[in-house]
């Protein structure tokens, strides 16, 4: 299937596409795919099915119920808190995302607005993305852990008609007034712009109480409770053509202004569920659990769009890995039967630390298959993964992709070829990668290098919003002819790629390019690491030193024959030259709810620059930087 996705795109794509309904059928008398990368040759565009016209969630949902599968469960939602929970139907979902797309359409929401949705993980919020794709309204969901600050921002770039929120809720033990939140961000964008959204929509949390004092706006803000369940379960259907925008979804770079990335309808499609059956081999009767907030891409992907357009039966969460305790994901999967797990390797090596007890105590005997997404997965934490958590029964696809891809780009598939615990593997079908050097020559054979695509695919991201130009620097003028990943790679004698972290994680001791994420997996496979993370800091004969943080497992502790058994892992398997300068034992690393590892914080912690940490609102648990600076290395 790969080599015919290569050699024959058109008859590929077209086969595949055919799945799905299209109101109107795309030209197959022309190429699928239009394109250009090289941006010294005219601007970038990449096109898929121009011509074809269809609706997203129509394909997610009113086609499943057409065909007789309305009773099947679609959600099956668990709340933050035990004894929390619901199911939802495909018939369930039709009607519930029909009448908030009714409401939007008697806001006089048209195809093209934006709808800003600022949500915790609730049955609401998938549905509100999908109501948004019924009617052709593009949605821009902002995660819920970000601050006033940071949502005022995206609501300033897109100036939404619609902002869609909720009371309160609780993430652990930890209370979030998110319509606080929204209402000072409110107010930030008219004091900044003048602007504020016609109306805010507001879910009125009965699981939790909300903050008396927030003042609700008179002609703004409605009660969800109030006007969504007067609406009329069946909404019309807006069919689009296929390179008209679906979402919008801002990357949370740590410098500058967040990037509007803008996914198209057709190929965002047909790629998303395309790489949701083959990638997590999903069967009739399966039950599909991605661990990740719709915030982020892989919530779009793989919690919402890809398992709803294959009529899968998919587990949505509100709450964190460890609340009440480590055994809290292990319980769910037992209690829904789920048959593919799909986490971060940074709840894996939490979860790892906690001690196998929390695993072992409960059965898991329905998982089939399980997946790591987000960030390269460590040999010591995926051993884990598989031995202990999967029993050494279950498959492990090591995903790698972006929020610019879409979904998924490498991948085992399971049960497929062998797999190396670290490594993604080999590429999906369609995707053509290549590693070249600082001059943009591309290397062949087992090597090293910049990880670029060399052509498109149908999920890649059309542009920036309103920044085609920051789009095309960003991705296609590093090195002419290519999609440029930002990534560093290497490729093996088996051909599987293995990768080393971010262009921009490279520490230079010496003359030495040292990839934090080379230095990072040595730690993380000395026994008595729970997790490490290293940073880059000026050293005044060096040029910069390795600050490393590490938490230990909760069986070890710090000592300096500790410190100096690490510093001998690295030796060994490095050089000398990546030891670290310091070592410094921390209680937790800060992340954000995605799995993140914020090394902007930690750089500047190494650095001294205590004062001028920033943002600290996207963090999973903010309390992480007060331990870590109450310790000293």
């Amino acid at each position: 299937m790969y080599m015919d996705s290569i050699r024959e795109p058109d008859m590929f794509w077209n086969k595949l596409a055919k799945d799905f309904f299209w109101k109107k059928e795309y030209a197959t008398s022309q190429p699928l795919c239009k394109f250009n990368f090289d941006a010294r040759k005219s601007p970038i565009f990449v096109e898929w099915f121009r011509g074809g016209y269809t609706n997203v969630c129509y394909n997610a949902l009113d086609r499943h119920v057409i065909a007789g599968r309305g009773g099947q469960p679609a959600l099956l939602w668990e709340g933050n808190d035990l004894g929390q929970d619901s199911c939802s139907t495909y018939q369930d979902l039709l009607n519930y995302t029909c009448q908030i797309s009714n409401f939007l359409l008697s806001k006089n929401v048209v195809k093209g607005d934006r709808v800003c949705i600022y949500m915790p993980m609730i049955p609401e919020l998938p549905c509100g993305m999908l109501a948004c794709a019924r009617i052709g309204a593009i949605h821009s969901v902002v995660f819920a852990g970000f601050s006033a600050e940071a949502l005022a921002g995206r609501i300033l770039d897109c100036c939404p008609k619609v902002v869609i929120t909720c009371s309160a809720f609780k993430r652990g033990n930890k209370l979030v007034d998110l319509m606080g939140i929204v209402d000072t961000a409110l107010q930030l964008c008219l004091e900044r712009e003048n602007f504020s959204p016609e109306t805010c929509l507001i879910y009125e949390n009965p699981r939790v109480a909300s903050n008396k004092d927030t003042l609700w706006k008179e002609g703004r803000d409605l009660r969800w409770q109030d006007v969504i369940p007067c609406m009329d379960k069946k909404a019309p259907v807006e069919w689009m053509e296929a390179e008209d925008p679906l979402f919008m979804l801002y990357t949370s770079g740590s410098t500058g202004k967040p990037k509007g990335v803008v996914h198209t309808v057709g190929g965002y499609m047909v790629y998303s569920a395309v790489t949701f059956k083959y990638i997590f081999d999903h069967q009739p009767g399966d039950v599909f659990w991605c661990t990740a907030d719709c915030g982020w891409i892989t919530g779009h992907t793989y919690v919402t769009y890809g398992p709803l357009l294959n009529c899968a039966t998919c587990v949505i969460y509100e709450g964190i890995p460890t609340w009440p305790d480590a055994g809290r994901y292990w319980q769910i999967i037992d209690k829904f039967n789920v048959t593919a797990f799909h986490t971060a390797p940074t709840a894996i090596r939490t979860l790892e630390s906690s001690g196998d007890e929390f695993v072992k105590k409960h059965s898991r005997k329905s998982l089939k298959l399980l997946g790591s997404v987000g960030e390269p997965i460590n040999p010591k934490a995926w051993w884990w993964y598989f031995e202990v958590v999967g029993e050494k029964r279950c498959p492990i696809v090591d995903t790698w992709w972006q929020t610019e891809t879409g979904a998924t780009m490498i991948s085992p598939l399971p049960w497929a070829w062998p797999l190396k615990p670290g490594s993604a593997t080999l590429p999906f079908f369609g995707v053509q990668l290549a590693l070249v050097d600082e001059n943009g020559n591309e290397k062949h054979g087992p090597c090293e290098g910049f990880l670029c695509i060399k052509g498109p695919w149908p999920g890649i991201a059309r542009t920036l919003y309103q920044n085609h130009e920051r789009y095309e620097e960003s991705y296609f003028k590093t090195f002419y002819g290519y999609y440029t990943t930002g990534d560093g790679c290497r490729r093996d004698d088996d051909g599987y790629y293995w990768i080393t972290g971010r262009i921009d994680d490279v520490i230079n001791v010496s003359g030495h390019r040292i990839s934090t994420g080379e230095v990072e997996s040595v730690l993380n496979a000395h026994p008595a690491c729970a997790e490490a993370a290293v940073v880059g800091i000026p050293h005044k004969v060096k040029g910069q030193g390795i600050y490393a943080f590490v938490v230990l497992m909760k069986e070890a502790s710090a000592s300096e024959e500790l410190r100096i058994s690490f510093l001998q892992s690295v030796r060994k398997e490095i050089g000398s030259f990546a030891a670290p300068e310091i070592i410094h034992w921390v209680t937790g690393l800060p992340k954000t709810r995605s799995g993140k590892v914020m090394r902007r914080i930690l750089r500047k912690i190494a650095c001294g620059e205590f004062d001028n940490l920033g943002d600290l609102s996207s963090l999973a648990d903010p309390s992480v930087i007060d331990d870590i600076l109450n310790t000293k290395p």
